[in-house]
């Protein structure tokens, strides 16, 4: 990549401190309406302490190797973009895992994954990895921004406001995983080795979690609530599988991933007034300016 497109790219990473304020004893189905997707969500979040830290190591150890200085500096912001997204994380799971006995079995299972990849896999294949996730959580950023009204209309604002703001950095730094990976190995069989496996594994891991979240809900042999999460599950992998395919095309970077227009708004409104950002009104999501914040709830 040229000189010019790096340090626009790199001006486009915004370092933020979210003030998310995290009840103790949160009800565990932010989404009253849907509590499977609520769990699914969970699940996901459970990963992000065992995950990101793993990601940060991988970026971590390589940034010696690179050669263009303007990239490690685009490293340097993911990683600090990154190590927010687990700390914010693992605050929104202590009030999950007071609730809920099996949390922690799937937290230790969690950490020994990361334990065994960076301990029996090759720095190639850990790079390949992170690369894989970032390219898949691109996929999977504008798939809840696109349908944020029907995932995350009327849901508790904390919850959905973590979750949209995660995502909408992981379309931030999108190129950053894909440009050091290719920087150093320039591999596409490694790329997509990284992404099948990555993808696979948090797949895996985070079904094994909800199905476990659910039971102790006494939810998962229940006909309706399965009938719901299949229908949830159907919905989101029918709008995320097109995003995924994208990413085996031989020349695919993801800068051709045209940024959405509603994560540019919310960045604007998280300059105004960051604890507006931190707390969407769900109510309002599917409204012209889609950052609807309603300035007769406190928000302002």
């Amino acid at each position: 990549m040229s000189q010019g497109l790096n340090e626009a790219l790199l001006a486009r990473m915004t370092l933020r401190r979210m003030p998310f304020n995290y009840t103790e004893g949160a009800d565990a189905h932010w989404n009253r309406n849907k509590p499977e997707f609520s769990q699914i969500v969970n699940s996901a979040s459970m990963a992000m302490p065992y995950l990101e830290p793993y990601l940060i190591r991988s970026m971590r150890e390589v940034r010696s190797k690179i050669s263009d200085p303007v990239l490690q500096d685009q490293l340097d912001q993911y990683v600090y973009q990154e190590a927010q997204h687990y700390q914010q994380h693992r605050k929104y799971n202590d009030s999950i895992s007071a609730q809920y006995a099996c949390a922690s079995s799937i937290e230790e299972r969690l950490a020994q994954d990361y334990k065994k990849l960076e301990r029996d896999k090759s720095l190639r294949f850990n790079l390949a990895y992170a690369e894989g996730f970032e390219s898949m959580a691109l996929a999977i950023g504008h798939m809840l921004i696109e349908d944020r009204e029907y995932l995350f209309g009327d849901a508790d604002s904390t919850v959905a406001s973590l979750i949209l703001w995660h995502f909408i950095e992981e379309i931030e730094h999108k190129n950053v995983a894909f440009d050091v990976f290719e920087h150093l190995y320039g591999s596409y069989f490694w790329r997509m080795v990284g992404l099948v496996y990555a993808t696979g594994h948090i797949f895996l891991r985070t079904g094994q979690g909800y199905r476990s979240l659910l039971r102790e809900d006494g939810l998962w042999n229940n006909f309706k609530s399965r009938k719901r999460h299949t229908r949830v599950l159907l919905r989101i992998f029918r709008q995320l599988i097109p995003k995924w395919l994208r990413i085996w095309k031989p020349g695919y970077h993801p800068s051709q991933v045209r940024d959405s227009q509603w994560a540019s708004d919310w960045a604007a409104i998280y300059t105004r007034d960051p604890l507006q950002s931190a707390q969407l009104d769900t109510t309002r999501f599917n409204e012209a300016h889609p950052v609807a914040l309603s300035t007769q709830q406190g928000t302002t």
